[in-house]
């Protein structure tokens, strides 16, 4: 089941209000001995993250389907880029970041137990199974937080942001569970950055523009690739077209991205986990063009999900596009979110 996103908290009776991980959604199947874990797109997932088993194993009924977030508690709170790592062909690397960087698994509802389908009985029924089910879990197994407060579920908007998570999910209390349909609800962080186009990808479709991508500033004046804006209308592809051709002349020239022994800051081209066969080639710009994007959440020192195009900003210089604009929410401890300390 889904959500489609909303930027303002609904309130009114009847609704479940639980923090919104970010991490990969996982499946939970459980059958005695046998514990798979499945994507939301239904990869396997049970052979990147070998040290969950075990804890399922010892905290989870013998028989149920449970649906969560595998995520990664690091020092500075959820770590994204850790667990895109486990995504790696090798066992033997898969199995040393079990060891240094172990993941969790969050709850946050059941789906079936013993002989019992649970997906046409309301929410509210399903977290009362849930909360009986993990009575006893011990960590790495969690149930996650849940609150009918709309007062609770704001104060959770903004300090568990800096614990990495992305926001506040909101259920109705009569809601079936329905596989593939949007019908929760997501209420995300949303802030806007003025950033540098450093240079740009083609459209799959030819001719157009794809996408644009993003650099920043630190504070040793070096340039970052911080993301991308995307999700343009036919009509901007098109009209980027002819509004970025003036700064790909002599792009190359001096570019930051393409320096005689390698550039300082991070660098677009990297190749997906996600997408293997993507292509990533990119043109250069002239770093000279400011957009104003708007983004729900930065991890480290990149923008986590692609970023929406606003506006262009010719009234501000590239210099002035530094990480200083952004509002880094300060890092709570995780043990916070997961209800272990007051």
């Amino acid at each position: 089941m889904l959500a489609k996103l909303a930027r303002d908290l609904p309130e009114q009776d009847g609704l479940f209000y639980e923090p919104k991980w970010d991490g990969f959604r996982c499946i939970v199947f459980r059958d005695g001995e046998d514990v798979v874990l499945g994507s939301r797109n239904e990869k396997p997932l049970t052979r990147y993250f070998p040290e969950l088993i075990e804890s399922l194993r010892a905290n989870v009924p013998d028989r149920c389907v449970l649906d969560g977030e595998i995520v990664i508690a690091g020092p500075s709170g959820l770590d994204f880029d850790a667990l895109s790592q486990r995504i790696h062909p090798a066992a033997s690397r898969v199995e040393l970041l079990s060891q240094s960087t172990p993941a969790s698994f969050v709850a946050f509802d059941l789906l079936a137990l013993g002989d019992s389908d649970l997906q046409t009985e309301p929410y509210a029924k399903r977290r009362h199974a849930l909360e009986r089910a993990l009575k006893k879990a011990r960590p790495p197994i969690h149930l996650t937080p849940v609150t009918t407060s709309p007062e609770v579920a704001r104060d959770w908007f903004s300090r568990f942001e800096g614990a990495g998570l992305d926001g506040v999910v909101v259920k109705a209390g009569d809601l079936r569970y329905q596989p593939d349909k949007r019908a929760m609800i997501k209420v995300k962080h949303e802030r806007t950055a003025d950033c540098v186009v450093g240079g740009f990808r083609w459209h799959k479709a030819g001719g157009v523009v794809g996408s644009l991508l993003l650099g920043l500033f630190d504070a040793e004046g070096v340039f970052h690739h911080v993301g991308v804006a995307s999700g343009f209308s036919v009509a901007r592809r098109k009209e980027f077209v002819d509004t970025l051709d003036p700064y790909r002349e002599s792009a190359l020239e001096h570019h930051p991205w393409h320096v005689e022994g390698g550039p300082d800051g991070r660098v677009p081209g990297g190749q997906s986990r996600w997408n293997a066969g993507k292509d990533l080639t990119w043109e250069p710009l002239r770093p000279e063009l400011i957009a104003e994007v708007s983004y729900d959440h930065l991890q480290q020192d990149r923008f986590r999900h692609a970023t929406s195009f606003i506006r262009w900003r010719p009234d501000r210089s590239p210099a002035s596009c530094t990480y200083a604009q952004l509002d880094t929410p300060v890092p709570i401890e995780l043990e916070v979110v997961f209800g272990t300390t007051s």
